[in-house]
């Protein structure tokens, strides 16, 4: 599978869209779309991931038994 390089989410959507928008034309050679392909693929996973660490950051402030803020993880607020 294709190497995606470090980048950030909003540069590998673009990156993303744009092989797309190449793939969709449908005018390009077999060997190429498939390596576009891989790519597409390769960062979809990189978004997925990244996506998944940023909701795991994700925390809410309530107030504690003693009215005190405290941070309460967001899958846990969710399901209140």
């Amino acid at each position: 599978m294709t190497e995606v390089k470090a980048a950030t989410f909003e540069e590998s959507m673009d990156r993303l869209d744009e092989i797309v928008k190449l793939l969709e034309k449908g005018d390009r050679p077999l060997d190429e779309a498939l390596t576009l392909f891989e790519e597409g693929t390769a960062l979809v996973k990189s978004c997925g991931k990244l996506l998944d660490e940023a909701e795991q950051k994700v925390v809410k402030l309530q107030k504690g038994p003693e009215g005190e803020p405290e941070e309460v993880p967001f899958d846990t607020v969710a399901q209140q």
